[in-house]
């Protein structure tokens, strides 16, 4: 999946170059990324370990097979 950015990315070499250099030569200073709290890391983390099992033992034998049949078909699709 392709990074999304809040930036517009510049469509010209030329566009992308002046981009650089005035980056490097303002005197703005560069913003930080909000950091995250590790409460909520962790958290998450915890979830995201048990949320495919846990999918997986709800749905039924003939949901998990039907779920199956379209991934397998869609790897194939991507080789052919």
């Amino acid at each position: 999946m392709p990074q999304r950015s809040s930036k517009k990315e510049p469509k010209d070499i030329n566009e992308l170059a002046f981009d650089i250099v005035d980056e490097l030569t303002s005197d703005k200073p560069r913003e930080e990324p909000p950091q995250k709290s590790p409460a909520a890391v962790e958290f998450g983390r915890l979830g995201g370990l048990k949320g495919g099992k846990a999918r997986a033992e709800k749905l039924s034998p003939k949901k998990r097979k039907e779920i199956a049949k379209k991934a397998a078909a869609a790897r194939w699709q991507s080789r052919g």
